[in-house]
């Protein structure tokens, strides 16, 4: 039976183990060929209501998708419509009805220094799905996988009162990432460097000691391109200790 489940959006303007780890890198930023677009029209505010749980979260704990996601909160950028998210099957469907559409869903429970973050996700063929670390009001770290085979990492940062801007990191290919939409995707804060993983592979070392986020939290991305609807299926989503 599904269970369905809606999060409040808020439209905002946005401006503009196996193998061995590599040297870190120091990345001077580049475009990217997907980053989020300009909003639409902001439309109005959906205020959902909560279910309360009386059990607190763990520091670390694996989020399988129930009717309980009192612990969530949710913002969009870009889009003319608002996505909608239901549990189906104990897993968290995500549908993006406009084309360039960006949804962020953040675990508000805890705040991390160091942390990974992983998800397991199947999608549509077009669009990408991602991981959040470090987010706060200072800004936040944001791994993404697209449907074209490449992968992008972002600083997204609040310039003002529902103005965010966002720097491209990276934005590249591997060959461990192919074009498609079935994923497990992992991402590692640690001190002064990201670690991307794919499929249980750690494959790059980013340095980001020049942005200077320490700590924040944590959550997950989605979004559609030019192609639209789209739609995302995340099974589980994990907060651990990085290894």
């Amino acid at each position: 039976m599904k269970k369905y489940l809606i999060f409040g959006c808020l439209i905002f303007t946005i401006a503009c183990q196996a193998a061995t780890p590599a040297p870190v890198e120091s990345v001077t930023p580049i475009p990217a060929t997907q980053t989020p677009p300009s909003p639409a029209t902001p439309t109005q505010t959906f205020t959902p209501a909560p279910t309360l749980t009386s059990t607190p979260v763990p520091m670390y704990f694996s989020e399988e998708y129930s009717t309980d996601m009192s612990a969530w909160s949710s913002f969009q950028t870009g889009g003319k419509l608002s996505p909608t998210l239901e549990i189906v099957d104990d897993r968290l469907r995500i549908d993006l009805f406009s084309p360039n559409t960006w949804y962020y869903a953040i675990h508000n429970s805890h705040e991390y220094q160091d942390v990974f973050v992983s998800a397991k996700y199947s999608g549509t063929p077009s669009g990408s799905a991602g991981l959040i670390c470090r987010y706060s009001e200072n800004g936040w770290f944001e791994y993404n996988i697209n449907s074209d085979g490449s992968y992008s990492v972002l600083l997204g940062q609040w310039i003002g009162e529902g103005i965010a801007t966002y720097t491209p990191i990276i934005n590249s290919t591997v060959e461990y990432i192919t074009p498609g939409m079935d994923y497990e995707i992992g991402l590692t804060c640690q001190g002064t460097v990201l670690l991307l993983h794919v499929n249980g592979k750690m494959y790059r070392k980013i340095d980001v000691a020049r942005y200077e986020l320490t700590s924040g939290k944590v959550g997950i991305s989605a979004a559609s391109f030019e192609e639209a609807p789209a739609i995302l299926m995340f099974d589980w989503f994990k907060v651990n200790q990085p290894e």
